[in-house]
C-alpha cells in the first residue's frame, strides 16, 4: 500500500529531479524501518510534523548529518510520504533523514510565503534540536523536488521570511542543498499556480534573484525536457550561483521531464538510484558522509 502511495504521488505532485549513472541498485529498509514524527511547529491548531528516519543504533556513536526534504506540489498539495525512500536510503549511509511537512493551499489555504517559512523553521528547529537528534549542527542539508525544491532553494537564498516568534539567533540556513527540478526562477515561471501563489511579489521569493556569495552548496537534478520548470531556468541559476564565488553542480537528465526521480517511476527505479548516489557523493565531497567506496575498490 505504501508504494503504491509513493507512486502515485509522482503523478499528483508539483516535483522533480535528475542524475548521474552508478550503475548500483539502492537497497531499501522499508519493510524493517518507519519514520518517526515530531511536531516541529504549530500555528494555531494546525500541527506541523517532520517524519525522522534515524541512523542504525550502531551508527549513532558520533554527531551525525541530517537532510530535511521538502516535498512537490505547486506550494498547493503534496505529501511527505514523497520523500521516504530517499531518506530511507540516506539514514542507511548515517545521516538523520527528514521528510517535512508544511503548509499548502489545498489543505491551509496558504501562500507560497507560509510555505517558505515554515521550510525556515523546520531547518531551524532541527538546529534547534541538534543535540537531542544526534545532528552535526553544521551539516545540515535541505533538499526538496519542483515547488518543494523551491522551499528548500529559499531557505538557503532568503533573507527574511521568518516567524518573529522563533529564536532567530538559530539560524535557518542550511548547509548545503540538494535540489530536484526546483523552481529557482518565479518571476519568469509561467504557471497559473505561481500567480496565485505569489501574487504580485514573486520577485521577493526568487532563489534566482537572491544568490549573492555565501550561498549554500548546491546540487541540482534537472531534465531537459521539463515542460513545468524549464532546464535553462536552472542554468542560469547555477551560472549566478558560480558567479557569486558558490559551488552549484547541475546533472542533467536527457529527455526526462518534471518528477522522473521518483522512486517507482521508471523500470528499476534507474533515475532514483541514479539521483541518490550522485547525492551521496556530492554530500562526500562536502565532507557530510564517508565515501561508499570499500578499501578493495580504491
Amino acid at each position: 500500500m505504501q508504494k503504491t502511495i509513493v507512486i502515485l504521488s509522482v503523478f499528483i505532485a508539483f516535483i522533480t529531479v535528475s542524475g548521474i549513472a552508478s550503475g548500483e541498485e539502492t537497497k531499501s529498509r522499508q519493510t524493517t524501518i518507519k519514520p518517526k514524527q515530531m511536531v516541529y511547529k504549530t500555528i494555531g491548531k494546525v500541527e506541523l510534523k517532520l517524519h525522522i528516519f534515524e541512523p542504525c543504533k550502531e551508527d549513532a556513536k558520533e554527531l551525525r548529518p541530517a537532510i530535511v526534504f521538502f516535498f512537490g506540489g505547486g506550494w498547493t498539495g503534496g505529501n511527505p510520504k514523497q520523500f521516504y525512500h530517499q531518506c530511507d536510503y540516506f539514514a542507511s549511509r548515517g545521516m538523520v533523514a527528514i521528510s517535512a511537512e508544511y503548509r499548502v493551499y489545498e489543505r491551509h489555504g496558504t501562500s507560497a510565503f507560509e510555505c517558505v517559512a515554515d521550510g525556515k523553521s523546520a531547518i531551524r528547529w532541527v538546529r534547534a534540536e541538534a543535540e537531542r537528534l544526534g545532528v552535526d549542527p553544521n551539516k545540515i542539508a535541505a533538499g526538496g523536488g519542483s515547488a518543494g525544491g523551491h522551499v528548500a532553494a529559499c531557505t538557503g537564498t532568503i533573507e527574511g521570511c521568518e516567524e518573529k516568534n522563533e529564536d532567530l539567533k538559530i539560524s535557518s540556513r542550511p548547509n548545503a542543498l540538494v535540489l530536484f527540478n526546483p523552481a529557482v526562477d518565479i518571476v519568469s515561471l509561467e504557471l497559473d499556480r505561481v500567480a496565485e501563489r505569489f501574487k504580485d511579489r514573486r520577485k521577493e521569493l526568487s532563489p534566482l534573484h537572491h544568490v549573492k556569495e555565501g550561498v549554500p552548496a548546491c546540487i541540482i537534478f534537472h531534465g531537459t525536457a521539463d515542460k513545468t520548470v524549464p532546464f535553462e531556468s536552472v542554468e542560469r541559476f547555477c551560472k549566478a550561483m558560480k558567479e557569486a564565488g558558490n559551488v552549484c553542480r547541475l546533472i542533467r537528465f536527457e529527455g526526462k521531464g518534471h518528477g522522473f526521480f521518483n522512486y517507482g517511476r521508471d523500470k528499476d527505479n534507474k533515475s532514483f538510484n541514479e539521483t541518490v548516489h550522485a547525492a551521496d557523493e556530492f554530500l562526500c565531497s562536502l565532507s557530510f558522509l564517508k565515501s561508499r567506496k570499500t578499501k578493495s575498490e580504491n
